[in-house]
């Protein structure tokens, strides 16, 4: 946690290249992503949104480390495709938070992982409506759709969003994530068919068990 912390102080700077230097020796001491996922980004986000919630700090300076956060994640998702030389498996994902959802680096760090697992993906980000969701899916035809969000409220937007998908000519399998599904369960929202994954490691879990799979079995 003492990293985690020392990482949420350095993005609360803004310092990009200090944060990144951070987590590159992380990732240099054989720590593999789900490692500086779950116990560096995702804990040093959630410190700094305590501070915010007990006005220890603002939204300037929280949006501050979001974007500078956002940075990392972008450069160590380049740097992991330049090392590990990823071999592409032909299935897709496409990620999006639901409308009125500005909360996205949880579901960047996950399409990151698809991406390790040799999925194409499209981060689409915070607050895409239904409407350009389904139109994006009906072009491209990814066999998993990805949902995120974190504030309870915004739970109520999920059944219309997987009733729509789970119902794509394509089949795609329909992925909810977020921070509140290790505290709440969101099941009557979905489908016996919808995938509700509590955390990263669930979804490295799930990846790893589908990698070798076909299309027709992605969503089981």
């Amino acid at each position: 946690m003492e990293k985690a912390i020392e990482l949420a102080q350095l993005l609360l700077e803004g310092d990009q290249d200090a944060s990144w230097e951070l987590i590159e020796d992380e990732s240099k001491a054989s720590k593999d992503s789900l490692y500086i996922y779950e116990n560096l980004i995702t804990p040093a986000m959630r410190h700094i949104g305590h501070l915010w919630e007990t006005n220890k700090i603002t939204v300037a300076d929280e949006h501050l480390a979001t974007s500078t956060c956002d940075y990392v994640l972008a450069r160590y998702n380049w740097q992991n495709g330049k090392d590990k030389q990823i071999s592409p498996i032909g299935k897709k994902a496409m990620f999006l938070c639901v409308e009125n959802e500005q909360h996205f680096l949880g579901l960047k760090m996950a399409s990151q992982l698809f991406s390790e697992y040799g999925w194409e993906t499209k981060f689409h980000g915070p607050n895409l409506p239904l409407e350009y969701v389904k139109k994006a899916a009906e072009e491209w035809k990814p066999d998993a759709i990805c949902l995120s969000f974190s504030i309870l409220y915004h739970a109520e937007n999920l059944r219309p969003y997987i009733k729509e998908l789970e119902e794509l000519p394509n089949y795609p399998a329909v992925i909810v994530g977020g921070r509140l599904l290790s505290q709440y369960e969101f099941e009557r929202y979905g489908s016996e068919r919808t995938l509700f994954l509590k955390n990263l490691g669930d979804v490295n879990d799930w990846l790893g068990r589908h990698q070798h799979g076909v299309k027709s079995n992605v969503g089981s």
